[in-house]
């Protein structure tokens, strides 16, 4: 029988990655799971508490909540799994789950959604949004665990990039070779209503910092269009006092909604306004899978998941007169249809989990005929 454990960093929410983690378990149904902390009320329905390893981490009271604040500690957690008996590790990692030791028999494969951003290109920005007192614990432990992060990687026999994006990264922090699949996107449940677009606009997303939803409030409340703004998170006040600012323009925020109810407003809207820049950036091809291009910072992963003319547009800097640019350009070719539902649908399946699973699969195949 070939065994199997499946490596992810943490399992406390549903996200892009841990879709990826489902997606490894379609196929290899048999497989563990190791992680560093396990929330079961949260994920037990989706990963059962029988297949799932969690670190000595797991005793302390409340790890599920408190596990951003153990990352001196992840290190030494990932490495105490005792892999010697599987025959195959694979990883899905963007932070420490990369790190485990496997034996010289049993080949490691790492799936890097991203080398970890605090430690390296991000580490200004995220010093500049925390509290001195964190700034403090980040200057005196970061340089170790940069260390540890290169050493770390370097005992991974092969390594899946999420994007060409991240396949950058991968070669600058860790000088190793990577290829790429990218991750998948659940577009099966997601379907266009092949209707003409109603008149507005919508962002869908977490409301945090990096996210820069500030910046598609500030370009419709400058041009007076009507925005739907999606999700919930620590800046909710903040962006809706922005947004009321602007008098001439209709801006809405529903809160958090269901799946179907968020695929009602990507069906209808003219558009998704997508400012973040991100690793890949699930959320631009399901507002392409229901048939809605995408107004996109030309950065990260959605260089490689909106084709600029045919399903969706760009903006170059994420400041509001680089938005409200694109935000013309888009209507000007949107008036000359341009946008093509068919085809953009089209381009969004090529993101599927049944294509993802494929690819996984012709890859770790490969990996272990060489290995």
């Amino acid at each position: 029988m070939f065994k199997v454990a499946i490596v992810h960093d943490w399992l406390v929410n549903y996200g892009g990655a841990e879709r990826v983690v489902e997606a490894f378990l379609k196929i290899f149904p048999d497989a563990d799971i190791y992680t560093l902390v396990y929330d079961k009320k949260k994920m037990g329905k989706i990963f059962p508490e029988q297949k799932v390893h969690p670190s000595f981490l797991q005793k302390i009271p409340f790890a599920a909540k408190l596990y951003t604040k153990m990352l001196p500690l992840m290190p030494r957690a990932f490495e105490s799994f005792d892999f010697s008996g599987y025959d195959l590790v694979l990883c899905s990692s963007s932070c420490c789950a990369k790190g485990v030791i496997t034996p010289p028999s049993v080949p490691h494969i790492a799936y890097i959604h991203t080398p970890m951003r605090y430690a390296w290109d991000q580490f200004f920005e995220y010093q500049k949004r925390t509290s001195k007192v964190v700034a403090f614990f980040m200057n005196r432990f970061m340089p170790s665990i940069r260390l540890w992060d290169f050493v770390s990687s370097q005992r991974i026999d092969s390594i899946i990039a999420n994007s060409r994006y991240i396949q950058r990264r991968i070669k600058k922090y860790w000088n190793l070779g990577s290829s790429v699949v990218y991750p998948p996107v659940d577009t099966s449940r997601l379907c266009p209503n092949n209707l003409a677009p109603e008149d507005f606009y919508v962002v869908f997303s977490r409301f945090v910092p990096y996210k820069r939803i500030d910046l598609a409030i500030t370009a419709c409340g400058e041009l007076g269009r009507k925005l739907v703004v999606i999700g919930a998170g620590s800046q909710e006040k903040e962006l809706k006092a922005l947004a009321a600012r602007y008098k001439n323009a209709d801006i809405t925020f529903t809160g958090r909604l269901s799946d179907e109810e968020v695929m009602s407003f990507l069906q209808r809207c003219r558009a998704m306004i997508f400012c973040a820049e991100e690793d890949f950036g699930i959320v631009p091809v399901e507002a392409q899978a229901c048939g809605r291009p995408v107004i996109a910072f030309a950065k990260g992963g959605s260089l490689e998941t909106v084709i600029d003319g045919q399903t969706g547009v760009f903006f170059d800097r994420q400041e509001t007169n680089s938005v409200v640019e694109a935000l013309k350009k888009f209507e000007t070719l949107e008036k000359q249809n341009c946008f093509m539902s068919e085809r953009i649908v089209s381009h969004a399946r090529e993101f599927s989990t049944e294509r993802f699973c494929s690819q996984i699969k012709e890859e770790i195949d490969r990996i272990l005929n060489n290995f």
